[in-house]
């Protein structure tokens, strides 16, 4: 599948029921990276803006490059809300931006989907020197507790290409390769998402390998996730956990 491609049809849920970012980031990434409210970030692949969002809403310049018309065309309407905010249909590879124009560069949940060479010369290309580049991933706790077993469960059983989706995650020796031979800084916050039963739904729903509502096993699918929330929710609401990991670095 191609990133350009991932999420069509299922943009509206994708921004609803992913989980948001640690407002943690923002403060990492000002006090690691020099950033000021003057700094241009360019977020790369930046789907429906959940990442561009948490650094608009602290008066930062922000340049949204996203390939996906849907998508591109979601993250817009935050301009409404953002004045600071450009969006610019162009990928990691390509982005479209001038040359040395870039301060901070950041990729949220997507780096898997690039070309890792095409993708650093670009970088190099749009930033100013001394500029920083941060790689983003919330990662879904994968099990250690009967929720999330039987959450990892239900994506093993339905998810129609979900092996080799996972197989796609860069290892942190390919994260460090690409910011190599520059140090790679890492840091990590925990994330949590706490919903009810739509929700629950709606995030299952907003991956590109489970079933839309055409397939065979759609039905199966709902029915199981109704299964799995009403065996685990307290007050009407279960939690679902992440770690969200920062990796960032200059590249030259």
């Amino acid at each position: 599948m191609k990133a350009t491609e991932r999420f069509t049809g299922r943009v509206e849920n994708y921004r609803q029921h992913r989980p948001r970012y640690p407002e943690a980031i923002v403060d990492l990434l000002h006090a690691e990276c020099g950033l000021t409210v003057d700094s241009r970030i360019a977020d790369v692949a930046a789907g429906t803006g959940l990442l561009a969002e948490s650094f608009l809403a602290r008066a930062y310049n922000v340049i949204a490059v996203e390939p996906n018309d849907e998508m591109r065309a979601a993250c817009s309407t935050l301009m409404g809300r953002f004045l600071k905010l450009q969006c610019l249909a162009g990928t990691a590879e390509d982005t479209g931006l001038p040359a040395h124009s870039i301060n901070m560069i950041t990729v949220g949940q997507a780096m898997h989907w690039f070309d890792l060479k095409r993708t650093r010369d670009e970088f190099v290309r749009v930033l100013r020197p001394g500029g920083w580049c941060a790689v983003i991933y919330n990662h879904r706790k994968p099990g250690g507790d009967a929720f999330h077993d039987e959450y990892e469960r239900l994506l093993q059983t339905f998810g129609l290409d979900y092996a080799s989706v996972c197989e796609r995650h860069l290892t942190p020796q390919k994260l460090k390769g690409f910011f190599a031979p520059c140090e790679m800084k890492q840091a990590t916050f925990p994330n949590a998402q706490s919903l009810d039963i739509e929700g629950l739904e709606g995030r299952i729903l907003s991956s590109s390998y489970m079933p839309s509502v055409d397939h065979a096993d759609h039905a199966a699918m709902r029915a199981a996730i109704a299964e799995l929330f009403h065996k685990h929710e307290r007050e009407g609401k279960v939690s679902l956990e992440y770690e969200c990991v920062v990796c960032y670095g200059q590249l030259s």
